[in-house]
């Protein structure tokens, strides 16, 4: 059991996953986990009549039982493949738990940075690029055949619609960007001070600079986060649409930035 476990790595452990979660929910039934570790051990070299009920048994306690006695809950993607796999592997499938991030400010950073034809979506040629920075960012090495094994696990991951390219969605899934801050506030009728208030609160989440004003990727993500309250899953290029329509509005001096006040008009709203 173990050497055949010794030759399991990210791209085929994703095979494996795929074949029992074909609807992408991330999880597999605590009852077929016996059914996924026989097709896993067969894929992995070991004969039928080599996997008996006691390597079944072996594999639900090492695998499965330490986040459940019990054994009859889903068991999450995440969670298997810290456990099953070596650091290294693991690191790609599991990056994002260590790192989610909590601004679509940054997250546009990342996007601009990497979307480097500006075409509104990310290649792979250009998620490679993504990749080697961030095991650079770890202190993780990587060779050449390795970064390019990774990209395409990566690509068959998240790339839903198979178009060879991640849009908006799919890169909002590798960076698990948290929800929505415009999400917390109400939009139906409220006080004037109340209006004033969470206004306050929004620019400030959105001004990560301190500067004052929203500006690059400060109004990229305000941008994002405003289009999904009202479609939640939007390209790249619509993104760019309402960010030049917003600028032609708020930027009221034409300096490239949306100053606090600018955009406390475009909302109605006056400060004193």
């Amino acid at each position: 059991m173990d050497s055949a476990l010794d030759r399991l790595d990210a791209a085929r452990f994703l095979q494996f996953w795929q074949h029992f979660d074909k609807d992408d929910k991330g999880y597999i039934e605590g009852k077929k986990m016996n059914n996924f570790f026989k097709h896993m051990l067969q894929k992995l070299g070991m004969k039928t009549d080599e996997i008996t009920e006691d390597i079944m048994r072996r594999m639900r306690d090492r695998f499965v039982s330490p986040y459940d006695p019990t054994a009859d809950r889903n068991v999450q993607i995440e969670e298997l493949a810290a456990m099953m796999l070596p650091e290294e592997e693991n690191f790609l499938l599991l990056f994002r738990r260590e790192t989610p991030l909590d601004n679509s400010v940054e997250f546009m950073r990342i996007w601009r940075n990497y979307d480097t034809d500006s075409s509104g979506y990310i290649s792979a040629n250009e998620l490679k690029g993504f990749l080697q920075d961030l095991f650079l960012q770890h202190r993780k090495s990587i060779t050449p055949e390795k970064l390019e094994e990774y990209t395409e696990t990566m690509m068959k991951m998240f790339d839903k619609n198979r178009d060879d390219r991640l849009d908006l969605n799919d890169m909002a899934r590798i960076l698990a960007l948290n929800e929505n801050f415009l999400l917390k506030f109400k939009t139906d009728a409220c006080s004037l001070e109340d209006r004033k208030r969470d206004f306050e609160k929004i620019f400030a989440h959105y001004d990560v600079s301190k500067t004052g004003a929203l500006e690059g990727p400060e109004v990229d993500g305000f941008v994002k986060d405003m289009m999904e309250l009202v479609k939640p899953s939007i390209s790249g290029m619509e993104l760019d649409k309402f960010r030049k329509a917003l600028m032609g509005h708020c930027d009221i001096n034409r300096d490239g930035k949306i100053q606090k006040n600018e955009l406390a008009l475009c909302l109605g709203l006056k400060l004193s």
